[in-house]
């Protein structure tokens, strides 16, 4: 675990940040330091691909700092209906008491994915969370305010959550190193992942930003975090001087080389119903759908 402290004032969250090696994927929780009032963000549930079976090591992991730390979870967060893991939000919702809550532009991937999973249940199903979230939308977090960021482009519907000097940006930023997140998925748009970028470059420069994905590069050690100064002077991507046309180009050209996530087809008809697996049979058996030949090879 990373833990990254409040810098004080009534505005500056903690967050202890915990990393899922086999996703490379962080989840955070972000915390009051004066009431204990605290959310999580984009909790990863374990699964093996090949046996196709889940675990809760992750997400364990993450209630016990939870509870160790006497802090009382109001929200369970996703950014975005996540292509390369599957999402913990609602094991945890249940296990805290807690609500759950995502953009309100999910249901337009529900749309998308009910088509390719040949299942019109996917459509229209806003009462799979407890609160959909609009562009600009606030709500409180003990003594400190949330703002919710519309941050498309990785995917049509991804949000930001941000918390005084700190973002939870998902799938947007990268660590300064690896520079940007893919934007290729169905509903995906490099052109509007640029400018998710540069609304979160206008914040003020000391606020920090922590990150989706990770993937260790050069083999260092995982990181989460950076500041959006640290970004303007050294991301490969967008740093200062950085060109829209110049960005969209790098993306879209290694985008193109880009296998689908291994957890792709599994994870979608898991998280587009905010963590829920499908329902099972009278025989109390549950399937996951593949779509076929619905995807080129990479």
């Amino acid at each position: 675990m990373h833990f990254s402290s409040s810098k004080g004032g009534a505005a500056s969250p903690d967050v202890a940040c915990f990393y899922e090696a086999d996703t490379g994927s962080w989840a955070y929780v972000a915390s009051c330091p004066a009431t204990g009032a605290a959310m999580i963000v984009d909790p990863v549930m374990n699964f093996d691909p090949a046996a196709a079976a889940t675990w809760t090591a992750a997400a364990d992991e993450i209630a016990a700092y939870v509870e160790d730390e006497g802090l009382s979870v109001e929200w369970v967060l996703d950014t975005h209906p996540h292509a390369d893991h599957f999402s913990a939000a609602h094991y945890l919702a249940e296990r805290f008491g807690s609500k759950t809550g995502i953009g309100e532009k999910v249901l337009k991937v529900q749309d998308i994915w009910a088509d390719l999973y040949a299942d019109e249940s996917l459509k229209g199903r806003s009462d799979w969370w407890n609160r959909m979230f609009a562009d600009g939308e606030t709500f409180s977090l003990g003594n400190m305010e949330v703002k919710v960021m519309l941050s498309t482009g990785h995917t049509l519907a991804s949000v930001s959550y941000l918390v005084g000097d700190a973002i939870f940006a998902h799938d947007t930023f990268m660590m300064p190193d690896s520079g940007t997140s893919r934007a290729d998925f169905p509903g995906g748009s490099a052109s509007e992942l640029w400018e998710t970028l540069q609304n979160i470059l206008a914040l003020p420069e000391d606020t920090r930003i922590f990150i989706g994905h990770d993937y260790c590069k050069g083999g260092r050690d995982p990181a989460c975090e950076a500041t959006v100064a640290e970004h303007l002077a050294g991301n490969v991507h967008v740093k200062r001087g950085s060109t829209r046309e110049a960005f969209i180009e790098t993306r879209e050209e290694r985008d193109a080389t880009l296998a689908l996530p291994d957890r792709m087809l599994h994870a979608l008809q898991i998280n587009l119903r905010g963590g829920r697996f499908p329902e099972p049979d009278a025989e109390g058996r549950r399937v996951l759908k593949v779509p076929f030949n619905r995807f080129d090879p990479r």
